[in-house]
């Protein structure tokens, strides 16, 4: 759970940037690949986390400054990092408008008296769970993995 709002801030900035470069490693011929037919392709959870931000500030009463319809994702890989970097500057913008004292008031989560801290710390672990979806994705699709939270195994052999 945060307890300062610049806490989250930097938190964020350095996870989403993660999530650009794995973003911006999916090709457009790559982009369906799914790890099974059926399941999420890497064109999907891009986008799953480029909209899930609006869920998860809308919990704790912040709306976010982009024109998004989750169920229509834009065509091309470059047009959803595009929107996704939208969306990343906009939840930095929300959450500068609560302060410290704030983070420990409780939100419905789901039904769930849950503290806004906490709610922000669940976002990031939503968007590193399927960040890390994502690179076992990208393995599997012969494209090059970067180093998110430390070097890859190519960049430690390299």
């Amino acid at each position: 759970m945060y307890r300062k709002i610049d806490d989250f801030i930097k938190d964020w900035q350095h996870n989403s940037a993660g999530t650009i470069a794995i973003m911006e490693s999916i090709t457009e011929d790559k982009k369906h690949v799914a790890i099974v037919e059926g399941h999420n392709s890497l064109e999907f959870l891009s986008w799953h986390l480029t909209n899930a931000p609006l869920f998860f500030c809308g919990l704790i009463g912040q709306s976010l400054n982009v024109q998004i319809n989750p169920s229509t994702p834009p065509t091309t890989m470059k047009e959803i990092i595009d929107e996704y970097k939208k969306v990343n500057e906009e939840v930095v913008n929300a959450v500068k408008k609560l302060d410290d004292s704030s983070l420990e008031k409780e939100v419905d989560m789901i039904g769930q008296p849950t503290a806004i801290g906490a709610v922000l710390r669940m976002l990031i672990d939503h968007q590193t769970h399927h960040r890390a979806q994502m690179q076992v994705l990208l393995r599997q699709a012969g494209l090059p993995v970067p180093g998110v939270m430390g070097p890859t195994k190519e960049q430690s052999n390299a």
